[in-house]
C-alpha cells in the first residue's frame, strides 16, 4: 500500500515510516523541508513539500503539530499551535474531497488532552471533552479530520497519550535530571499520567489502518495510568537513582505560565476499544517498558 504521513520526520513519524517501508510499502512525507527531512527517514521515504506532488495514496497518516510544550503559551503561540493541526487537517480532507481516487482510510492524531483534567475519574473515548485549551484544540482537531468520512473515508481519531522512547518525547527531557538524582515528582504528583511506549503507538496505528471495523475514537495509551509520583518513582528505579526532589507546582506555573496544566494535571485513560477489538499492548507495564526503553 502507499502511505502518506503528515509529520513523518517527527518523534512517531520517523519510527513509523521505519516500520512502514521495512514491511515494504510506499511511504511518503510531507514536510516543510525537505532537506532537513531527509537525514531523519529512510531512503526508500519520497519527501514532497506540496499535497499537489502526492499522487493517489491509500492511507493517510496526519501527525503534524508544533509541540505544546516548545514554548510558553502567549496569544501568538496558541494560534500557531491550532495552525499547525487544524490547518493542516482542513487542507488534507480538501485535497481528499478534489481527488478522482481518495485514500481509503485516515489515521489522525488526537490527543488525550480532549478530556481536560479531570482528577482520577477513568476515561474511556465515550467520555465528554474537557474546556480548557487543550481540549477544545483537540475537538476542534478531531472535528476537522471528520469531514473525511462524508467523502467515503474510513476515520479514525488517535488519542494518544505521553509518549515514552530515549530519542526524544517527554522521557528524553526527563533523563538528565533523573539521572543526576534531581528528580522527582511535579507538584503534589497526584496527578494522572497516561502514557505509551513508541513502538506500541505505532503498533495502534498500524492496526488502525489494517482493521476495517476501526472507525472512530481511539485512545493510545497503555491500559495502565500511573499518578505522577508513581512514575517518577518507577524512572528512578529503573535508573537506579533516587527520585527524591519534587518540583513545587508554583514554580512551575512561574516559569511555565498556563502551560503547567500540562504537567499538574492529567487524564486517567483507558483504551477501551482497542482492548474490546482485539489490540494488545507489547509494553502494558510502566516499570517493564522503562527497562525495556533503557536498557
Amino acid at each position: 500500500m502507499r502511505h502518506l504521513i503528515t509529520g513523518g520526520s517527527g518523534f512517531i513519524g520517523q519510527a513509523l515510516s521505519r516500520a512502514l517501508t521495512g514491511d515494504g510499502h510506499d511511504v511518503v512525507v510531507l514536510t516543510r523541508n525537505a532537506g532537513r527531512a531527509r537525514s531523519r527517514l529512510p531512503e526508500e521515504v519520497v519527501l514532497v513539500e506540496n499535497l499537489s506532488e502526492v499522487g493517489d495514496v491509500d492511507v493517510v497518516v496526519n501527525l503534524a503539530g508544533e509541540s505544546l510544550a516548545a514554548a510558553r503559551w502567549t496569544d501568538a503561540r496558541k494560534q500557531a499551535i491550532r495552525e499547525s493541526r487544524i490547518g493542516i487537517t482542513r487542507r488534507l480532507v480538501d485535497w481528499m474531497a478534489a481527488r478522482e481516487r481518495r485514500p481509503r482510510v485516515l489515521i489522525s492524531g488526537s490527543a488525550i488532552g480532549w478530556y481536560g483534567a479531570r482528577g482520577d475519574e477513568e476515561l474511556g473515548e465515550d467520555a465528554a471533552p474537557g474546556d480548557d485549551f487543550a481540549a477544545h484544540l483537540c475537538r476542534d482537531w478531531e472535528a476537522e479530520a471528520d469531514k473525511a468520512s462524508v467523502l467515503g473515508v474510513r476515520v479514525c481519531r488517535m488519542r494518544t497519550g505521553i509518549v515514552l522512547d530515549v530519542d526524544g518525547g517527554a522521557l528524553e527531557k526527563m533523563l538528565l535530571p533523573f539521572r543526576l538524582g534531581l528528580g522527582g515528582k511535579l507538584g503534589d504528583g497526584r496527578q494522572w499520567m497516561s502514557w505509551i511506549t513508541r513502538k506500541d503507538a505505532v503498533c495502534v496505528i498500524r492496526w488502525l489502518i489494517k482493521t476495517e471495523a476501526a472507525q472512530g475514537a481511539y485512545n493510545a495509551a497503555a491500559p495502565a495510568p500511573v499518578t505522577n509520583a508513581d512514575f517518577a518513582r518507577a524512572l528512578g528505579m529503573a535508573l537506579h537513582r533516587p527520585a527524591l526532589l519534587p518540583a513545587p507546582a508554583f514554580a512551575l506555573r512561574l516559569m511555565l505560565g498556563e502551560m503547567a496544566d500540562l504537567l499538574l494535571t492529567g487524564q486517567r485513560v483507558m483504551p477501551q476499544r482497542a482492548l474490546a477489538q482485539g489490540f494488545r499492548f507489547r509494553n502494558p507495564d510502566l516499570s517493564a517498558a522503562l527497562g525495556t526503553i533503557l536498557g
